[in-house]
């Protein structure tokens, strides 16, 4: 069989690294993008495969997709593909395997992706945490995989419709045997349907459509230049902005690239290098800054291309990620660098252990006796979203949001601690005592969308804003912020709490809350767990505006 692009790994680091880290931030001029901002230049893109099926979720593959070796018999320690576990605390539904039960006792559960809620609660993910476009992987959908790959097209698609994402096709042609016509077929018969939906990628006015293969040393992808080259001029006929997913040595025809592609390369719009599996240390990734990725965007500015390199958290499996250190150096060195735009790869590749959806924190959330690694893997406690926050704070770094900084600024567990149960307000009905004229209705603070906001009537405190969890259980924190780019102000504000929407006791407060985008514009509030069901908070002052404002509350059972 031949091997896919997460198994493929050629190439060896060779030199040294850059000097000390100080002098990292001494980079050449970026270049002037070939493009103006759209759906891809000027975001954060990331790789989606949502092919784990499991037993009963209707999927037309059938058992465990993608879960099992064997998919027709159970994941268990002896027959999987996985070296990652997911945190399912937010999954309405889970499907229980042979591994042995967690740490702490529950039965070990994994999600199908053919679930609509699990794609959903994907997206609300990456519309919290700022992943703009979303690339849809598509491998040959003419074999047994291919209904099941059309339905996952359209349960994404509804997905970003409904949570204001954006997302495209990415063809991987690994093992196409007919790619040339039946990719061309493909997407003119089926794909480009979706361009209709106001959630499908555009760059330049055109649609997005990527190929990710072309020019790969391996038996897996033995396509001739010209055949390549016709598909990439046939997609662009077609009125599609054609990003190239090529090898490493794109360049220069050595290690995971063969030579003669150059043409093949140049006829892209954009072209994003593959990087997963090149190197697990922070030196290795200077030195693919200086060697390949510098020089990789002077080629790309001489031909009018624009450049999104692919940037990866590293190999939970291998010991890479250094509580969170390795990702950030990858996204500081590709912003540093002037990069157009970034492709994270992958959101949920718990294959190979480089997913950034949220993961097991401990061994309590992870199969006994596995080995498989819990984020704390190197005994540093981090969140199951640690990841998606990264993610975030790289984004608003990538746009000017956030200066740029080789100190990562994400820290492993939030001011509050970790969000052991999830966000129990994210989504949830809201109401509040008054809005302000235009779009600023209570439900902006529940979206999961950092730039819309609740704002109430001017002038006139108190103001409340309130929450309705959907059932009673314990609360004991609360996070609150507003827009990440607002000048400094300080809330007086109290929180409430109550069963029956009626009557209130204070959980905490009254106290004025210093919201600051030094430090974020966020801030977190603790209390005694106590049982409610609807959750209100009581704005009596502004010093930024004479109003209560509110752009996103998130809240807690510890």
């Amino acid at each position: 069989m031949a091997p896919t692009r997460r198994t493929l790994i050629r190439s060896v680091v060779a030199g040294s690294a850059l000097a000390a880290l100080p002098d990292l931030a001494l980079s050449l001029t970026p270049a002037a993008a070939a493009s103006p901002p759209g759906d891809v230049v000027g975001k954060v893109s990331v790789g989606y495969q949502g092919w784990f099926s499991c037993p009963g979720d209707g999927a037309p593959i059938g058992g465990w997709w993608h879960w099992s070796r064997d998919r027709f018999q159970s994941p268990s320690p002896a027959n999987t593909t996985i070296v990652s576990w997911p945190d399912m605390r937010e999954y309405d539904r889970g499907y229980p395997t042979a591994y042995p039960n967690l740490g702490d006792g529950r039965p070990a559960t994994l999600f199908s992706s053919y679930d609509q809620q699990t794609v959903d609660t994907h997206f609300r993910w990456m519309r919290e945490y700022g992943c703009d476009t979303v690339a849809l992987q598509r491998f040959n959908p003419f074999g047994d995989e291919g209904p099941t790959r059309d339905a996952m097209a359209a349960k994404v698609r509804s997905a970003a419709e409904r949570f204001g994402r954006r997302f495209y096709v990415m063809y991987d042609v690994t093992g196409w045997t007919a790619m040339q016509s039946q990719l061309k077929e493909d997407w003119a018969t089926r794909m480009s349907a979706h361009t209709a939906s106001p959630a499908y990628a555009r760059q330049n006015g055109k649609p997005v459509v990527c190929v990710w293969g072309f020019g790969f040393a391996d038996d897996g992808r033995p396509f001739a230049p010209a055949a390549c080259l016709d598909v990439v001029r046939w997609l662009k006929a077609q009125g599609c902005y054609v990003i190239g997913g090529v090898p490493t040595y794109w360049r220069q025809g050595i290690n995971d690239s063969r030579p003669g592609f150059a043409d093949v390369y140049h006829a892209f719009d954009m072209l994003s290098p593959w990087m997963v599996g090149r190197t697990g240390t922070l030196d290795g990734l200077d030195w693919f800054h200086a060697n390949v990725n510098v020089p990789d965007l002077a080629d790309c500015a001489a031909h009018g291309i624009d450049y999104q390199p692919c940037v990866m958290p590293g190999d939970l499996s291998a010991g890479h990620r250094r509580h969170g250190d390795f990702y950030w150096r990858h996204l500081y060195n590709m912003v540093r660098l002037g990069a157009q735009g970034l492709y994270v790869s992958m959101f949920d590749e718990f294959n190979e252990g480089n997913q950034i959806a949220k993961t097991s924190e401990t061994a309590a959330a992870t199969p006994a006796g596995t080995g498989i690694r819990a984020l704390d893997e190197d005994g540093t406690a981090c969140s199951a979203d640690y990841y998606l926050r990264i993610t975030a704070d790289g984004g608003r770094m990538l746009k000017g949001q956030l200066a740029l900084t080789a100190v990562r600024p994400t820290p492993p567990v939030t001011a509050g601690g970790q969000p052991p149960g999830g966000d129990l307000a994210a989504g949830r009905p809201t109401s509040a005592s008054s809005q302000q004229n235009g779009p600023f209705g209570a439900g902006n603070a529940v979206d999961g969308d950092r730039g819309t906001y609740w704002e109430s009537a001017n002038g006139a405190f108190p103001q409340w804003w309130q929450v309705d969890l959907g059932a009673t259980g314990p609360v004991a924190r609360l996070f609150l912020a507003l827009p990440a780019g607002w000048e400094a102000r300080t809330q007086t504000l109290a929180v409430q709490g109550g069963t029956d929407g009626t009557t209130f006791t204070t959980l905490t407060g009254p106290v004025g809350v210093r919201f600051d985008p030094a430090t974020g514009n966020q801030a977190t509030l603790t209390f005694t767990a106590t049982p409610v069901r609807y959750l209100r908070v009581r704005f009596t002052g502004n010093t930024g505006w004479p109003a209560g404002q509110l752009a996103q509350l998130s809240t807690y059972a510890a």
